[in-house]
């Protein structure tokens, strides 16, 4: 009985400890794609939700799987916060240890969110104009030339998703001297190009943060390797 419950122990500990191994492998070879599929400055953070993981690895797929990328530029854009959550991941456990380099990795569905800070907002506002956070709005100030004038402005930002990123126009707009300006989007106007992000994800929902602006987006059908 005594070698038998040692045993047991024994057998217990082995499987935690080839849990453990196997869970850093996958993480490993998830980050190791993404760096190189995305051009990645540095490899991402990878945690693979769930335990005991040994159970989603025989099954050869992985319910959730969260990727911290960090910062990153996308088409001239600084981006910060940029994480994903992938959902259904496939890759057989014998690919991945013995074909690493050809197994079929692939996600149901990605969601992710990344951060245009205050400072990309502004470096890409016309001259002369800083955005700002007021509660849960942006807004900008600063001046603007009307008439030959320059002319302390402020106004709220509206934001909207297009085609290619985002569009930033000006509402409740205030100048200094009670000058009126009909078309105050004439001056304030101006876009920020986001990229293709990782795995696909479309952009779908903008929230204001004191970062900046929080934008979230999803994809289905993903493959994690290529």
């Amino acid at each position: 009985m005594r070698k038998l419950i040692a045993f047991l122990v024994l057998l217990l500990v082995l499987v935690a400890i080839l849990d453990r191994v196997a869970v850093a492998g996958v993480q490993r070879e998830i980050a190791t794609q993404a760096t190189a599929k995305y051009d990645l400055e540095s490899p991402p953070e990878v945690t693979i939700e769930g335990i005991p993981f040994l159970t989603q690895a025989v099954a050869g797929r992985y319910e959730e799987v969260k990727v911290a990328a960090g910062a990153m530029t996308v088409s001239g854009v600084a981006l910060s916060s940029v994480d994903f959550t992938l959902y259904g991941v496939t890759a057989p456990l014998a690919d991945l240890v013995l074909r690493p380099q050809q197994v079929d990795m692939r996600a149901e569905r990605v969601v992710g969110s990344v951060v245009v800070p205050l400072k990309t907002l502004s470096r890409r506002a016309p001259r002369g104009i800083k955005v700002g956070v007021a509660g849960d709005a942006l807004n900008v100030s600063g001046e603007i030339t009307v008439l030959g004038q320059k002319v302390p402005v402020k106004a709220a930002l509206k934001v909207e998703i297009v085609e290619g990123g985002l569009k930033l126009v000006p509402e409740k707009v205030t100048l200094g001297g009670g000058i009126p300006v009909p078309d105050p989007e004439r001056f304030i106007n101006f876009r920020i190009p986001i990229g293709k992000l990782p795995y696909d994800v479309k952009l779908t929902d903008i929230k204001v943060t004191p970062e900046g602006l929080r934008i979230s987006g999803e994809a289905s059908d993903v493959p994690l390797r290529g």
